[in-house]
């Protein structure tokens, strides 16, 4: 009968112990990840973008403004490790709109206090990026909307912030190309009296 009683006590004893360490590891966990990510992750804003006219079977180049939030940075395009992850614009187009290159500035190369011996490529302040789009000769003339969103990690000097996503949207009225150039058919030499 002892021997079911000290048994009892010292699963008991146990189990409390299990249940102090894992609230410890629990409470470690949470206070590291507040130590990385103080405070609320900062949002990357973007300009409106003016009605954009592209002419059928002809590139047109719109600019995309983004502005960091001072104090804050975040990984170009082109970061110079494979672990930090690259500002990437994705866009939707309607059928029969052809996106083009899409052009990203280049990164100023800095240093930060968690990395004093790495130069890192960054945007901060404001940056464009720039998309071409090609609307097909099959195109009907019109307004259209282009949607997309710009995927970013924002860091300040301590450290870095999950990465987030930005809604992009801009309009596009296609116009028709202008009619084809057509020469007179060429005059006879010959002055006629």
């Amino acid at each position: 009968m002892i021997d079911q009683q000290t048994k009892a006590n010292s699963i008991s004893t146990r189990s409390a112990a299990w249940r102090t360490l894992l609230s410890f590891v629990f409470l470690s966990t949470a206070s590291l990840l507040s130590a990385q990510t103080p405070g609320k992750a900062p949002a990357l804003t973007t300009s409106a973008v003016p009605l954009v006219t592209a002419q059928r079977t002809r590139q047109t180049r719109v600019e995309l403004n983004f502005r960091v939030p001072a104090g804050y940075h975040v990984n170009s395009n082109t970061p110079k490790s494979e672990f930090l992850i690259p500002t990437a614009l994705k866009m939707e187009v309607p059928t029969d709109i052809i996106l083009e290159k899409i052009v990203y500035p280049q990164g100023a190369d800095m240093t930060f206090p968690f990395s004093p011996e790495e130069k890192l490529s960054v945007y901060s302040g404001d940056f464009t990026i720039s998309v071409g789009v090609h609307p097909l000769h099959s195109v009907v003339p019109g307004k259209y909307v282009m949607h997309g969103v710009l995927r970013y990690q924002a860091c300040d000097n301590a450290a870095c912030y999950p990465p987030k996503t930005l809604p992009v949207s801009f309009e596009v009225k296609v116009v028709k190309e202008p009619p084809a150039h057509h020469a007179n058919p060429a005059q006879s030499p010959h002055v006629h009296g």
